[in-house]
């Protein structure tokens, strides 16, 4: 379907005006969205979905934006629904993002202008070799890009407003969905399934270019609370049980040449502590633990309350309570049970011109807890690198592969219906 498709400087227009808007989201807030700033991209969504023709385009009080691309075929054909998230990683800055156009890039070292001690280099950012000729959006340096996901929204808004003002290009029923607070795993807590009224879907959150993720992590959320004695410290011999001490202890006895992320890859889960805080009397750590089977994952969790046990058993008089929950499950335990939706999404990255790489996600996106909510639902590309961080990076040609993708797969569901 690329024969169809000029985009000119209308994906990448799109693009930068939806970074520019600050849409971080704050895992301490108890709201839904997170952060209202987050309904201010919602809100811009919603008026260019009805401007393009998409009448029933609405955001809801929770910030999460429904839209509908009417069939225009006489098959029967199940809905489908193409999904991006737009908040970004409260780990790095969203304000004030200054997205810079690096035209025709050739290999060079970006250095970003704001701090040029931010710069993009070729022997750390591998993909950048495949890059020669495009040109590379980056922030400024002082902020992420928000590449991470709102390149995928301008995909599918740029798709969709291909497929309006293309009607020759048959497809079933569409549903656009937008979601706020994807990265501090709220993603969708709030989601109207009924309004959304799809059979399955895709997420457009992917990194590399032809990637097709059909498999992620399996998850859960550990809180550990110790209890210790206090006293005054001038007269704590015999009688003061740090609290502080005993969880720093626990943390120190957990496994550091395995089961850590900075010492695993592919399929290797591991226990991370993501914070911790407290005094003498009490102190609280938080824990994720992943792995891709839920058999190692309950491994895990044993073994992290084994440790938190020996570690206490020598102070008689602290206590404990380590509370696991679970947070999402891996998606390939349902997907497996629908082989055409991944098998459509291949093909439709090939028709584009590109090779497909079917891949396992060290993480999660909405479609893994979309895939248990009886909506499937695989991740494509959507071309952002180095996400999460100041050198974040995109680049446009990528881009406009992702937009080709997702045309694709609207057209194959009609074809084999």
């Amino acid at each position: 379907m690329s024969k169809y498709i000029n985009l000119g400087q209308s994906l990448t227009q799109r693009f930068i005006r939806y970074a520019a808007i600050d849409t971080q989201s704050d895992p301490d807030s108890t709201t839904c969205p997170s952060t209202l700033k987050q309904k201010n991209l919602g809100t811009l969504l919603v008026e260019e979905l009805i401007e393009m023709g998409i009448s029933d385009a609405e955001m809801d009080n929770n910030g999460y934006v429904y839209g509908t691309i009417p069939s225009n075929t006489d098959k029967k054909i199940p809905v489908i629904f193409f999904c991006s998230h737009m908040d970004t990683s409260p780990d790095c800055s969203g304000n004030n993002v200054k997205p810079i156009i690096h035209d025709n890039y050739q290999g060079e070292d970006l250095i970003l202008p704001d701090d040029p001690n931010i710069v993009l280099k070729m022997s750390e950012h591998r993909d950048l070799k495949h890059q020669i000729g495009h040109d590379i959006i980056t922030a400024s340096g002082t902020t992420l890009l928000g590449a991470d996901n709102k390149a995928g929204i301008a995909e599918i808004m740029e798709a969709a407003n291909f497929l309006i003002q293309h009607p020759e290009v048959k497809h079933g029923k569409i549903k656009i969905l937008f979601t706020p607070d994807e990265e501090i795993g709220r993603g969708v807590d709030q989601l109207d399934v009924k309004k959304l009224g799809a059979d399955f879907g895709y997420t457009i959150d992917g990194e590399t270019l032809g990637s097709i993720e059909d498999e992620t992590f399996s998850a859960d959320g550990a809180t550990l609370v110790i209890h210790g004695v206090s006293t005054h410290p001038g007269f704590a011999k015999g009688k003061m049980e740090s609290a502080i001490k005993i969880l720093t202890e626990v943390i120190s006895a957990l496994p550091k040449d395995n089961l850590t992320p900075e010492t695993t890859h592919q399929k290797e889960g591991f226990i991370h502590p993501v914070s911790i805080s407290g005094q003498v009397e009490q102190a609280e750590a938080h824990f994720i633990i992943r792995d891709f089977t839920d058999e190692k994952l309950t491994a895990h969790g044993q073994l992290l309350e084994n440790t938190v046990k020996n570690v206490i058993s020598r102070y008689p008089n602290a206590t404990f309570s380590l509370d696991i929950k679970a947070q999402y499950r891996n998606m390939k335990q349902i997907l497996d049970q629908h082989p055409q939706i991944v098998q459509y999404g291949i093909e439709a990255i090939e028709r584009a011109g590109i090779t497909a790489k079917k891949q396992s996600i060290r993480g999660g996106t909405d479609g893994s807890r979309l895939s248990f909510m009886g909506l499937p639902c695989p991740n494509i590309f959507a071309g952002e690198h180095a996400f999460h961080s100041k050198q974040e990076w995109v680049s446009v040609q990528d881009m406009e592969k992702a937009v080709q993708t997702i045309i694709n797969i609207a057209c194959i569901w009609e074809e084999k219906s």
